[in-house]
């Protein structure tokens, strides 16, 4: 069977897959010649290139994320192109049956391994976390070791500092500091978020399978396409950070549409796509629903960004010299706003918007 019979029994024409791989790379920031690649790249691997999904330390947020996106045509493309071999969730084995599939795949190698949770650091804290009988610390390092590249989705996975690392207890760590500390090489892509984006997911996805490399990164290893400006830079909200309105009183409706800055906002100093590229197929995001950005794409989240809904006392603007106290409003305030959008845009026309000195940043300010 070739490769587009395979997407005709799905009832999805050849038009129809070159459309998508149309979208799909627009979305990803590449030039529409790149899309018959894409489409090429993607329908060879229809003969069903292996991934294993890990499930560590996590509230399996991501693999309901990614999965439930809104067009049905496009998610069962990806999966059924991805081949899950093995993933805890939506697997129908169980058993032995799921840990034999998982043993094959294993032992067949070039597969793309998809990490979602943190891991225990070490031996003693292995009991934190064990499936099917055995550490998942050791299960994640086997498949390290043989997989073509790893794919670290939601916050937990990537910095080990989400919920389950929010107190000393477990002293979870993400995927790359668990590699680094074994000396694995194996390339890691971190989609960080939480939980992440079903796009962010698929387009890293037909990325890797179009160049056969991982994108261009950042010093946190987020791809630049989707981490490399400020959530600030294009929020709903920004017009009254500039005018220096910030919402002090929940219960005021004229305040409804205000800055949330006091209320704990992190989005001046968090690097995401979530401003330009919703959640749920474009249906809505954190700010857009009312609420401050809590920094879940940021190293550091949730230990270091807590309480969320308090003002941050100690909040360095990019490109400002000192700190904005909370306590500071109106004109004060807009004073300051008006110096960083000066630095903002002076900044995003020296880095292309992704360039070097987003790298350099990382989202680490």
């Amino acid at each position: 069977m070739g490769k587009y019979d395979v997407l005709k029994a799905k009832g999805v024409s050849r038009r129809d897959f070159m459309k998508l791989m149309a979208v799909t790379t627009a979305a990803l920031g590449l030039p529409a010649a790149i899309a018959p690649q894409a489409a090429k790249a993607v329908g060879e691997a229809l003969a069903k290139p292996p991934v294993i999904w890990l499930s560590g330390m996590e509230c399996t947020g991501c693999t309901t994320s990614t999965i439930s996106t809104i067009n049905p045509s496009a998610a069962e493309l990806i999966l059924d192109t991805l081949s899950i071999r093995y993933h805890e969730v939506i697997m129908a084995g169980t058993g032995e049956t799921a840990e034999q599939a998982y043993a094959e795949t294993l032992a067949e190698g070039n597969f793309i391994l998809v990490v979602e949770g943190s891991t225990p650091p070490n031996e003693e804290k292995d009991d934190y976390c064990i499936v099917a009988g055995k550490p998942f610390r050791k299960t994640l390092l086997e498949a390290a070791e043989k997989a073509e590249a790893i794919i670290a989705v939601g916050s937990c996975a990537c910095d080990g500092a989400g919920i389950p690392g929010a107190s000393d207890i477990t002293q979870a760590v993400g995927v790359r500091e668990l590699l680094k500390a074994n000396g694995i090489a194996t390339p890691v892509i971190n989609l960080p978020c939480c939980p992440v984006k079903s796009q962010t997911v698929i387009g890293t996805i037909v990325y890797y399978l179009t160049f056969k490399q991982v994108p261009e990164l950042d010093s946190q290893g987020r791809p630049l396409v989707y981490y490399g400006g400020l959530l600030h830079d294009n929020c709903p909200r920004r017009g009254r950070f500039e005018a220096g309105q910030f919402l002090e009183d929940w219960n005021d409706p004229e305040q409804k549409d205000y800055c949330l800055l006091l209320k704990g906002c992190k989005g001046p100093k968090t690097y995401t796509d979530c401003a330009s590229v919703w959640f749920n197929d474009n249906a809505n995001f954190c700010l857009n629903a009312g609420s401050p950005c809590s920094g879940c794409s940021e190293a550091g989240f949730y230990s270091k960004f807590n309480p969320l809904y308090e003002k941050n006392d100690d909040f360095h603007v990019p490109g400002v010299v000192g700190q904005i106290s909370p306590d500071l409003i109106g004109a004060g305030v807009g004073a300051v706003a008006a110096g960083y959008l000066a630095f903002s845009t002076a900044g995003n026309v020296a880095r292309g918007r992704i360039g070097k000195k987003s790298k350099e940043h990382g989202g680490d300010e």
